[in-house]
């Protein structure tokens, strides 16, 4: 873990790769969860009979629920201490390039590219990678944005 003091010393990290995550098990129960929170029943997902004859050779995560597993991951990383919150912003561009089977693996790898000053505070983008155990492919690449308040 990573831990800043201060946003100056946050800056000071901007183009660093601020390490990686532990390793987090996709299970069925937490697709099922993510199905139910969202309506996305689709049955790659949720059939786990049907989809051990479909093109992935079983169930696979929404690539939705990997991206929503981002905050978590990037909290084992880095945090900034000394500021009042941090805020999900958004993000500039996300891909799934591989799926992720249902019992596999996943962690984050963070590079902190930029923060910028912005009208609550300080906008920070960084680059997410979250790896897929054994897999020559990432499972997703986001550009995320978060907000940090003073």
């Amino acid at each position: 873990m990573r831990i800043f003091n201060g946003i100056e010393e946050a800056k000071a990290a901007v183009g660093e790769h601020l390490g990686y995550s532990e390793w987090h098990q996709v299970t069925q129960e937490a697709v099922n969860q993510f199905a139910e929170a969202t309506g996305d029943h689709q049955w790659i997902h949720v059939d786990v009979e049907k989809a051990k004859s479909g093109p992935f050779g079983g169930p696979i995560a929404h690539g939705y629920l990997t991206l929503s597993l981002i905050p978590m991951l990037v909290g084992q990383v880095y945090t900034v201490e000394g500021v009042s919150m941090g805020v999900n912003y958004g993000a500039n561009k996300v891909r799934f390039p591989t799926p992720v089977p249902v019992g596999s693996k996943v962690r984050a790898g963070v590079e902190l590219q930029s923060i910028d000053q912005a009208s609550l505070g300080y906008q920070a983008t960084i680059k997410v990678t979250v790896e897929l155990e054994g897999a020559d492919k990432p499972a997703c690449v986001a550009e995320n944005l978060f907000l940090i308040v003073p």
